[in-house]
């Protein structure tokens, strides 16, 4: 992975704002802690694929992961 590419909780975090959510009020809606949703979106845990679609799904999201051909 490059410095320039994305990473989860970066995106996870950017997108909890967009929906007006605290960390707290994602972390009841969709029962994980909110100590653990911070460490995601800080980058000091890497979440499950399933754990990031509950996450996706408490923001009224959901996941798309695509595999793109290098450049």
């Amino acid at each position: 992975m490059t410095n320039d590419e994305p990473r989860i909780g970066s995106i996870i975090y950017d997108a909890r704002k967009k929906s007006n959510l605290t960390q707290c009020q994602l972390s009841e809606k969709i029962g994980i802690a909110q100590c653990d949703i911070s460490r995601i979106e800080s980058g000091k845990a890497n979440p499950s694929i399933k754990t990031i679609s509950r996450i996706a799904a408490g923001m009224g999201m959901r996941v798309r992961i695509e595999f793109l051909k290098a450049k």
